[in-house]
């Protein structure tokens, strides 16, 4: 009975999958060249097809073949057990709410990224600020459906990192502002001065494309299994194992723009590339939680490739590509630049240690919007509040500040914590790493195959099938411990400019 159950559940998923399938290759679609006018009839359409997805996946059959299972879950293996746990937690949120209201919300997201996008353009958050309201009050009208134990914020953080509530983030982020943010703070107003005149010269933008699809060869990111776009707002996207892609933009007087936005999603995407394929079929695809995910990133994009032993390797590429920028730049100069330490206006393009501060005041104003303290109309101001009380810096326009950032027209709220909890949990693998590997060495001699083939056998192969807590405990033998981060950030930071 178990089996025929699981086989039923198995069954409906496969459909499931090919919605979802047809809805992801749109989103990307939606990011990369579709027409701005298609917009609206492409939410109709999506608007049916998120009302097929939803009548599919609360269908009595895929209730009784989820519910059948979980009562008898003790007769499956440990990856089925973990297939149904997932399934039945996300059945059991979207059963409690209406298909009107789940299908309203998936057209409202569908328009509102291009609202966001020209808003953006435009440096209008009026243009933005109805759409983003309408969607902060659908999120709270869909908590309430589903419920929550005494705080509405932790079930939109235990959606991209399970198992994490605000407690967690709170500890968290108290460590920061007590170990980090003094140390930040002193690197800002003593740190060492810096060559910066080669740093927002012009680089152009076929060149910087070049040096990307050079760095691609260098990460061993695998061409037939995905590939390279452009975009405003760099991503990666991914529908199984086989089909994983990313985008970059470039900034003609930014080129650290591209190179590290470029590395920082070779990060996501090579962990995709790296799950086993016979997860593909499963819901335990993909990586585990968002946090995980930005683990990988932020690895290969500051561990790796800011790293001085990177470059060393790297650098004369990239002047053989820009002589006439770099010709009197040296590997030291360079190593400083791309490590250099301001208080910025934008996240993406934020230095390592001032990054966790722009996730920090994103954390806080999220809180007080799902808490009900804070209104959307109010969010310019409290944006630019934070931004002097971090970093000591206000934003001169609505794009440079609280429209700077594509998430919030996508409904992920909860996201944004992760960011930083990834950077940690990066600092935590890198450590133990260094335990096993001479990581050093393997940098110098090209060889980041090895590093790849250490977190494939780690972490990557495992796609979803163990937790985030779960996860960490076994690569490191420990549980989550922020300390690594600082110890992380100092010594990398003392050595550079103190």
């Amino acid at each position: 009975m178990i089996l025929e159950m699981f086989d039923k559940f198995k069954e409906i998923q496969k459909k499931q999958k090919a919605y979802g399938y047809v809805m992801g290759i749109v989103g990307w679609d939606s990011n990369t060249e579709a027409p701005r006018d298609a917009f609206e009839h492409r939410a109709e359409m999506m608007g049916i097809i998120s009302s097929e997805m939803f009548k599919l996946s609360t269908s009595k059959d895929y209730q009784e073949a989820v519910y059948s299972c979980y009562d008898s879950i003790d007769e499956l293996d440990n990856l089925q057990q973990r297939e149904i746990r997932k399934a039945k937690k996300n059945l059991d949120k979207i059963l409690k709410v209406p298909e009107d209201v789940f299908v309203e919300y998936r057209k409202t997201l569908t328009l509102a990224q291009r609202t966001w996008e020209e808003a953006k353009h435009e440096n209008d958050f009026d243009a933005f600020a109805p759409a983003l309201d309408n969607i902060i009050q659908q999120n709270k009208k869909i908590l309430e459906f589903i419920g929550y134990k005494d705080i509405p914020y932790n079930e939109l953080l235990d959606d991209f990192e399970e198992g994490y509530t605000e407690k967690d983030y709170d500890e968290f982020f108290e460590t920061l502002k007590r170990d980090l943010v003094p140390f930040v703070k002193e690197v800002l107003t003593n740190g060492r001065k810096i060559r910066e005149d080669f740093i927002s010269d012009i680089y152009p933008r076929g060149k910087q494309k070049e040096f990307v699809e050079y760095l691609m060869n260098v990460l061993n990111f695998n061409y037939e299994r995905g590939g390279l776009k452009e975009s405003v707002h760099p991503f990666t996207w991914h529908t199984h194992s086989k089909d994983v892609r990313f985008t970059v933009r470039y900034l003609e007087d930014f080129v650290f723009s591209s190179i590290f936005a470029g590395i920082h999603e070779l990060g996501h995407a090579l962990y995709e590339q790296q799950i086993d394929p016979k997860l593909d079929y499963t819901n335990l695809g993909g990586g585990t939680s968002s946090g995980i995910h930005e683990s990988q990133s932020r690895f290969y994009e500051n561990i790796i490739g800011r790293s001085d032993e990177f470059w060393k390797v790297h650098y004369p590429k990239l002047k053989e590509l820009f002589p006439e920028q770099l010709k009197t730049v040296t590997l030291e100069e360079f190593v400083l630049g791309i490590n250099r330490v301001e208080a910025s206006f934008v996240r993406v393009e934020a230095d390592e240690l001032t990054y966790p501060l722009h996730i920090l005041m994103r954390y806080e104003i999220e809180k007080d919007l799902f808490g009900n303290r804070l209104e959307t109309k109010d969010l310019p101001k409290v944006w630019n509040e934070k931004m002097v009380e971090y970093l000591g810096i206000e934003p001169k326009d609505f794009a440079e500040g609280v429209l700077q950032d594509v998430h919030w027209s996508a409904g992920l709220f909860g996201y944004f914590p992760t960011y930083a909890l990834g950077s940690a949990y990066a600092a935590q693998f890198y450590y133990t790493m260094k335990k096993e590997l001479n990581f050093e060495q393997l940098i110098l001699d090209n060889n980041i195959q090895a590093i790849n083939e250490w977190l494939k056998e780690k972490i990557h192969q495992f796609g979803s099938s163990k937790t985030p807590k779960e996860l960490l405990k076994e690569v490191t033998n420990e549980d989550f411990n922020p300390q690594y981060y600082v110890k992380y950030l100092k010594e990398k930071y003392t050595k550079l400019y103190l």
